[in-house]
């Protein structure tokens, strides 16, 4: 059934190249990034779930 109905579509199978084309290139980008994005910045975003500081946070706006 599904098969009939791609089947009639035109130029059906340029669209699982463009998805891969798109998928690979976001993870070559997201791979670089992350081989090259600073070590501190890495090791702040690990240990912020783990931060008992309050600092950030103001009651002010309440």
């Amino acid at each position: 059934m599904y098969k009939e109905i791609l089947q009639t579509i035109d130029n059906v199978q340029i669209w699982p190249i463009i998805s891969f084309c798109i998928f690979f290139t976001f993870f070559l980008i997201l791979s670089w990034w992350a081989l090259t994005a600073d070590k501190k910045y890495i090791n702040d975003m690990r240990q912020m779930p783990l931060r008992d500081d309050d600092s950030e946070i103001t009651n002010s706006n309440l």
